[in-house]
């Protein structure tokens, strides 16, 4: 019997679609490299020609939004790290700026400032990511070479700022975890001349290249109706010629103050994808070097009504001032805590103690500040949004990367909603290789740049 099931499944016989003995039905993944272990695609062949095709989702569950739900609202920063993990940073502030909208926070001006600059570097890297493994499937293996490098030019400065390379749990409700490094703004000019001179390597070897334009023009195409008719956002929508980017239509941070252009193709295929995520490189980098030139040095603190207000008022004035010196005891930091020291700490968070930890400085120096430290980390305490909800978007790296955040006024948020950018291309991922070849599945799939953290979140 079992051998009977598998040959009617091999053969299309049985299967009601009236296909026929002459085509194949073949399961692409998700043991297969390029589908990531946790995609399946089960393909009816006609000779070399795909037919039909129904993909599978929901091999990976990571259940984020569940882990989000049972610790306090910081507690979901490294789970927010997980979901686009190439382009991590876009992710925390995005989680952040939810729940700062819930609180009826902003942050600081250098805050936004450091948030834009992270993003787009962040943005840099995922494209670096998407085109060059999209071109080593199709066996231009020394364009995969080419981006990596680039991307460790720009992941360099990432490990700078954070830390880390890959989970970075940069972002915190109120602020960032620490300020730019020394120097930054220099080492990020020079990381860009080296990037460029990549992309235009890129370019050389690709855009005109005719192997790569016969494997990517008129590949994978979506239609602009059924783009919108998806809710597909990102390069795949601007690939069809719809300008729809959350930085322009719903602007966030200091976007509205700062000039850029939005790429956009009309063909909607493979190649109008690679075509717009190259120019969005660029776009991004003149983003970020705006930002770097106008960002803000000195502290702008606000309560959480929006005031200006002194840090030094939040110590306790039941004690009559006489902890002010312990609050200037000096305490060197280990190197790992560089730019959580109080002086960059008031120019990168709100200075609302309802909601940032205290700079650690004055959380090892004074009672006031270690009480401060650990009610905020305490359970039954933290952070407490009045009961409501809120929605965020920003653009990430593969379109809209939306938060929903609801509180019921516990220091643990009552439920999180993430709308990740990839799942609508996944789901219309069927039509795109519908018709074509059993080759140009992978490139197709590829230019969808399926990110597994975000689609089984």
């Amino acid at each position: 019997m079992a051998a009977t099931t598998r040959r009617e499944f091999m053969l299309g016989e049985g299967s009601g679609t009236g296909s026929g003995p002459q085509n194949l039905h073949v399961g692409v993944g998700p043991a297969h490299p390029a589908m990531h272990g946790i995609i399946r695609i089960k393909a009816e062949l006609d000779g070399e020609v795909i037919v039909g095709a129904d993909v599978e989702i929901g091999y990976l569950h990571r259940a984020f939004e569940k882990d989000c739900e049972v610790g306090g609202y910081n507690n979901a920063i490294p789970f927010t790290d997980r979901l686009n993990y190439v382009s991590p940073l876009i992710n925390n502030f995005g989680y952040a700026s939810a729940v700062e909208k819930l609180l009826g926070i902003d942050v600081t001006e250098r805050c936004k400032y450091i948030r834009v600059i992270m993003s787009e570097i962040s943005r840099i890297c995922d494209h670096l990511t998407c085109i060059g493994a999209s071109a080593m499937e199709l066996g231009a293996f020394t364009v995969f070479l080419y981006m990596i490098k680039a991307r460790e030019f720009l992941w360099e400065l990432v490990e700078d700022v954070t830390g880390a390379r890959l989970t970075i749990s940069y972002g915190r409700v109120g602020g960032v975890k620490a300020d730019l490094p020394a120097g930054f703004a220099e080492k990020t000019l020079r990381a860009f001349k080296q990037t460029r001179e990549v992309l235009d390597e890129v370019h050389r070897l690709l855009t005109g290249n005719r192997i790569f334009l016969d494997r990517m023009v008129g590949i994978g195409v979506l239609s602009r109706d059924e783009t919108v008719g998806y809710a597909i956002t990102g390069p795949l929508l601007r690939a069809v010629g719809v300008s729809y980017d959350v930085r322009r239509a719903q602007p966030y941070y200091v976007y509205d103050r700062l000039e850029f252009e939005i790429p956009t193709q009309q063909d909607g295929d493979n190649y109008a994808r690679y075509l717009v995520r190259m120019a969005e490189m660029e776009q991004s980098m003149r983003i970020t070097e705006q930002a770097l030139a106008t960002i803000p040095g000195g502290p702008i603190n606000v309560d959480f009504a929006g005031r200006p207000i002194d840090p030094s008022a939040y110590i306790d004035q039941g004690k009559q001032g006489k902890t002010e010196g312990l609050l200037l005891v000096p305490i060197t930091l280990s190197p790992n805590l560089e730019g959580q020291q109080r002086a960059a700490h008031r120019r990168v968070n709100v200075a609302d103690k309802r909601v940032v930890l205290p700079p650690k400085e004055t959380a090892y120096g004074s009672i006031e500040g270690l009480m401060n430290h650990f009610m905020l980390i305490m359970e039954g305490y933290g952070i407490q949004p009045p009961p409501g909800e809120a929605y965020f978007p920003v653009e990430g790296a593969n379109g809209e990367l939306g938060f929903y955040v609801v509180s019921d006024g516990s220091d643990r948020p009552y439920r999180v909603r993430c709308r990740p950018p990839c799942l609508p291309p996944m789901a219309a991922l069927h039509r795109m290789i519908t018709g074509e070849m059993v080759a140009d599945m992978i490139p197709t799939f590829g230019s969808v740049n399926m990110i597994g953290g975000e689609l089984d979140r």
